[in-house]
C-alpha cells in the first residue's frame, strides 16, 4: 500500500508538472487564434509596406507565459513578428481582471479569471493577490524584453524617445519601439497615489475600465455602466499632467462623454470599432467619433469578428474608410487586439494585408502612412511628456 501511495503521489506530481509546464500554452493557443484570409498582396503593396512607419494601439501579449523576443507557434506577437511586418511601434496592454462567463452586455466584478492564470504561469506570488502588482510585473517583463533584446526593442517615453526611433529606422537600424499600456485601472487598487509607481514602470496609455465597472468609472460592459467617478475625474487629470495617454475603449457612453468634455490633451480609442459598421454596444457612436477627433486623438479599428462583424479583413477597412468620411484621415489608426483572446484574420507579420486592402479602398499613398501608423505617432509625439505649466 506504502508503494502505491507513494507511485499514486509521484502521478499526481507529475500531472501538476505537466499542468503547469504545457496548460498555460494550450489555454493561450485555444484563444489567440488565426482564421485566415484570401487576400493577395502584390509587389506594390509590399513595397510601400515597408516604408512605412506601423503603429499598433494595442496588445495583449504581456499577459501570456511566452518570450517576447522569441518567434512562437501560438498568438499574434512577438518581435520576429513585429519586425516581419514593418511595425516601428507596438503598445503593450496589461490585463490584470477579467470576469468569468465575459460578456459584451453585463459582468459584475466579483470574479476574476487571471488570478488562475498568474498562478498557472507561475508567476511572483506578489501577483496573486494584487491588480497593481500584476501590472508592473508587465512592466517588469517589457523592461526586461528591452534589456535583453540587444537594441531591436526600445521601450518609449517620452516625445524625444519617438522621434529618436523614427530617425534611427530611417537610418535603417532595426529597431522597434514599446509603449506600456494598461487595459483597465483596477490596477490602482482604488489609490490614486498608485498612478505614480505605474508611470515609473514606464506605463504612458491607460483605459480607464475594461469588462466591469471599478472605482473609477463605468464599463459599457458592466452593470450599472456609469460615467467617472470623483476619482476618475482626478486620476484623468494627473494623467494629462504627467502625459499619459487617456484611453476610451471599454468605457461606458455615460465615461465616454465625461471624458470627451474634460479633456486638455488627445484621447484615444485604442482598440475596438464603430457602430455604423458593427452595430454593437463595445463601439463607438458617431458623435462619440467625433469628440475624440475633436481632441487631436486616434481611432484604432480592431481586426475581429465582435469588433468589425465579419471575420473578413476588408470589413477593417470599412470601418476606417467611416471614420475617415466622418472627420477626416487625421483620426484613423490601428488597434488590432492582438493577443487579446482574440480570433484575427492574421498576426502581425502580415500587416500588409491592410496595406493592400487599402490600395484597393484608393486611399492614397499620404493616407496610407497615416492610417498604418503616422497618425498615432503624431498624437504621442503631442500627447506624451507633461503638460507645460500655465502662464
Amino acid at each position: 500500500m506504502k508503494r502505491l501511495g507513494a507511485g499514486l503521489g509521484l502521478l499526481a506530481i507529475g500531472a501538476i508538472c505537466a499542468f503547469l509546464a504545457l496548460g498555460p500554452g494550450m489555454v493561450e493557443g485555444s484563444m489567440n487564434k488565426l482564421s485566415g484570409h484570401d487576400i493577395v498582396v502584390s509587389d506594390a503593396a509590399r513595397t510601400l509596406h515597408a516604408r512605412l512607419a506601423i503603429a499598433d494601439l494595442h496588445s495583449d501579449t504581456l499577459m501570456w507565459a511566452r518570450d517576447p523576443l522569441a518567434r512562437a507557434t501560438r498568438g499574434h506577437v512577438d518581435l520576429p513578428r513585429l519586425e516581419a511586418g514593418s511595425v516601428a511601434l507596438q503598445v503593450f496592454s496589461s490585463v490584470t481582471k477579467t470576469p468569468q462567463n465575459q460578456n459584451y452586455d453585463a459582468n459584475g466584478s466579483d470574479t476574476d479569471n487571471i488570478t488562475a492564470l498568474t498562478i498557472a504561469q507561475l508567476q511572483p506570488p506578489r501577483t496573486w493577490t494584487s491588480l497593481l502588482e500584476r501590472s508592473l510585473y508587465h512592466g517588469e517583463r517589457l523592461r526586461d524584453a528591452e534589456a535583453r533584446s540587444e537594441g531591436r526593442l526600445r521601450r518609449i517615453l517620452l516625445p524625444g524617445d519617438v522621434r529618436a526611433l523614427l530617425q534611427d529606422r530611417a537610418a535603417g537600424r532595426q529597431v522597434t519601439g514599446a509603449l506600456f499600456s494598461a487595459e483597465g485601472l483596477q490596477s490602482l487598487e482604488g489609490r490614486q497615489d498608485n498612478l505614480a509607481r505605474l508611470y515609473n514602470a514606464g506605463m504612458r496609455m491607460a483605459g480607464l475600465v475594461h469588462f466591469f465597472d471599478n472605482e473609477l468609472a463605468g464599463s459599457m460592459h458592466g452593470i450599472r455602466k456609469g460615467g467617472l467617478t470623483p476619482l476618475g475625474r482626478t486620476v484623468i487629470r494627473e494623467m494629462e499632467r504627467r502625459g499619459m495617454i487617456v484611453d476610451i475603449a471599454h468605457c461606458s457612453h455615460a465615461c465616454v462623454a465625461d471624458i470627451l468634455a474634460m479633456a486638455r490633451r488627445p484621447v484615444v480609442s485604442s482598440h475596438g470599432g464603430v457602430q455604423a459598421t458593427c452595430n454593437v454596444n463595445r463601439n463607438l457612436t458617431d458623435d462619440e467619433i467625433r469628440g475624440v477627433a475633436r481632441t487631436g486623438g486616434v481611432i484604432g479599428i480592431g481586426y475581429w469578428d465582435a469588433a468589425i462583424c465579419s471575420s473578413d479583413p476588408r470589413a477593417i477597412v470599412r470601418a476606417m474608410v467611416h471614420v475617415r468620411d466622418l472627420v477626416g484621415i487625421d483620426h484613423v489608426g490601428l488597434g488590432s487586439d492582438f493577443d487579446g483572446a482574440t480570433t484575427t484574420p492574421f498576426d502581425t507579420s502580415e500587416l500588409a494585408v491592410i496595406t493592400q486592402l487599402l490600395m484597393d479602398a484608393d486611399f492614397s499613398e499620404e493616407d496610407i502612412a497615416k492610417v498604418m501608423g503616422g497618425n498615432v505617432l503624431r498624437m504621442l509625439l503631442g500627447g506624451l511628456g507633461p503638460m507645460p505649466s500655465p502662464g
